[in-house]
């Protein structure tokens, strides 16, 4: 049985959308450009960050990022807010909640992500970061620590996320209910992995309490 429900952050309940348009912008590239190149690096299995390497050659992406703090420093930048919200977060979250289940934040984010979910006023019991931990999925000690937070046993924790890799097959191996959400670049291609068939493959944060706590 299923007491607690952990949730990705990034293309799981963020829409990243927004945020990839901005570097774009930002770096003077084409906003289809880059997009197209996230979604390359997604279906090749390469990291995020050779995206940027392919469409800008020698760009430091640390010290351009620090540059755009300085020069824009009160725009989002590289981060988000409600508007980035899926529109199925909020009544799939407090649906989960409602059916007496645990709801609990955690995934790979940088310091200043915690505040912004938490500012957002989300149906959930707690929300933890990467970033606070010191540790980065698919790490099995980050999900020790999902374990050590939802304060219930790893086979009583469904963990939702888009990612084969850094979801589907860390929570399995840590004895965790994996469920896919098919969105966002790694979440359509990860559907379609033969370890896909590991998981439970949604659509919809609203698919989940049926799927977990079903009403009798």
């Amino acid at each position: 049985m299923i007491k607690a429900v952990v949730f990705d952050v990034g293309e799981t309940l963020i829409d990243e959308t927004r945020i990839w348009c901005r570097w774009a912008d930002r770096i003077g590239v084409s906003r289809f450009a880059l997009l197209g190149v996230i979604g390359g690096m997604a279906g090749a299995g390469r990291p995020l960050t050779e995206a940027f390497a392919l469409v800008r050659p020698g760009l430091d992406l640390e010290a351009e990022d620090r540059a755009w703090a300085v020069d824009e420093p009160e725009s989002l930048r590289n981060n988000f807010d409600g508007d980035d919200l899926y529109p199925d977060v909020r009544g799939g979250l407090a649906e989960l909640r409602g059916r007496g289940l645990g709801v609990i934040i955690a995934g790979n984010q940088p310091p200043q992500a915690k505040s912004a979910l938490e500012r957002m006023g989300l149906p959930v019991d707690a929300v933890y970061t990467s970033a606070e931990w010191g540790l980065e999925k698919p790490d099995p000690a980050f999900f020790d620590k999902v374990v050590e937070v939802a304060g219930v046993g790893a086979a009583e924790i469904a963990y939702v996320g888009d990612r084969v890799d850094n979801d589907v097959l860390a929570a399995r191996a840590a004895g965790m209910l994996p469920i896919l959400i098919r969105r966002g670049p790694w979440g359509y291609l990860g559907s379609e992995h033969p370890d896909a068939a590991l998981a439970t493959v949604v659509d919809s944060i609203l698919e989940l309490p049926d799927l977990l706590a079903p009403i009798r």
